[in-house]
């Protein structure tokens, strides 16, 4: 200090150096603090989400242990360790091959219900959806009601109406029967409303019309392209609900060269509770553990689109 009391400037940093050094413990401490009821919380979600995962996963661990299995070894061993022989490849070979092939038929069946069906309703949902969101008509407010009152009602409460329409009009125990009714999706046509709303600018649309491009080439041109993540999205729940759709086709097909998978491993598993009934409970777990691995590589090849197309709306 000078004589008047003032700070001469070699002592000016040194004392700001010291405070900042003092400062900084205090800092650390503040933010490393952590409450003991936010640490309990944690340990409570951690357990739980364990436990979920445990649930999910423990079936499907089931499946593909007891597919490895011959049929003397699924009573013989414990349900979830594998048997004495690894017999797999026979599994797999015996259920393409039983009953001269039905199994590939099913398999077809499904594929073709999945394409047509689910690919139609995409397609269809894309265009509603689209046509909802960024144009303005009369009556809109009716459709949305009329959406909203579809998603509410369950398909199974459908199923025996649509079956009496389809007798009438001679379509039942046809592949129509089953993808006719596929093609409609409310849900996914709310949920390409919703998503189209905010993920395409109307501005963009003017841009677009103010060029001279119609409104056709305005769609896959230009909002096709923004609409990606939602209709994978809804091209995924369209897909899985045709794959696991069972009710409808075991009330419109009465012939077995028209089942889908779902029915067709059903009445596999009849066949093998029934009065002399031939043991095939093996290749009813290998069917089962076939037919949902083209349902997870679409899962895991989408996954990606699916995760953005929840999510990447909202923040447009």
């Amino acid at each position: 200090l000078t004589s008047g009391g003032a700070m001469t400037p070699a002592t000016a940093p040194r004392t700001a150096t010291v405070a900042v050094t003092t400062d900084r413990p205090r800092g650390r401490r503040s933010f490393a603090h952590t409450s003991p009821t936010h640490t309990r919380r944690s340990v409570v979600l951690t357990i739980v989400m364990s436990l979920y995962l445990v649930y999910t996963l423990l079936p499907l661990a089931w499946l593909v242990i007891n597919a490895t299995k011959t049929q003397p070894d699924l009573f013989s061993s414990f349900g979830l360790w594998f048997g004495d022989s690894f017999a797999l490849g026979d599994n797999i070979v015996q259920t393409f091959t039983y009953r001269d092939g039905i199994f590939l038929r099913w398999l077809g069946n499904t594929l073709l219900y999945v394409v047509v069906g689910a690919g139609g309703a995409t397609f269809l949902a894309t265009l509603a959806g689209y046509g909802l969101a960024k144009y303005d008509f009369r009556g809109r407010k009716a459709v949305f009601a009329v959406i909203l009152g579809a998603i509410a009602v369950p398909g199974t409460a459908l199923a025996v109406p649509t079956f009496l329409l389809f007798s009438q009009l001679g379509l039942t125990n046809t592949p129509w029967a089953i993808i006719i009714p596929s093609l409609i999706s409310p849900f996914g046509l709310y949920l390409v409303w919703v998503y189209a709303t905010d993920a395409i600018p109307t501005e963009l649309l003017e841009a677009a019309r103010m060029d001279g491009a119609g409104e056709f080439r305005t769609f896959f041109t230009i909002s096709i392209r923004l609409l990606t993540p939602g209709i994978v999205t809804v091209l995924l729940f369209a897909v899985v609900a045709t794959w696991n759709n069972y009710f409808l086709p075991l009330i419109m097909l009465s012939n077995p060269e028209w089942y889908p998978l779902t029915v067709g491993l059903n009445q596999w598993n009849a066949q093998a509770v029934g009065v002399g009934a031939q043991p095939i409970y093996n290749l009813v777990i290998t069917g089962s553990m076939l037919s949902i691995i083209p349902i997870v590589a679409a899962f895991l090849v989408l996954q990606r689109f699916w995760q953005s197309g929840l999510s990447a709306g909202s923040v447009k």
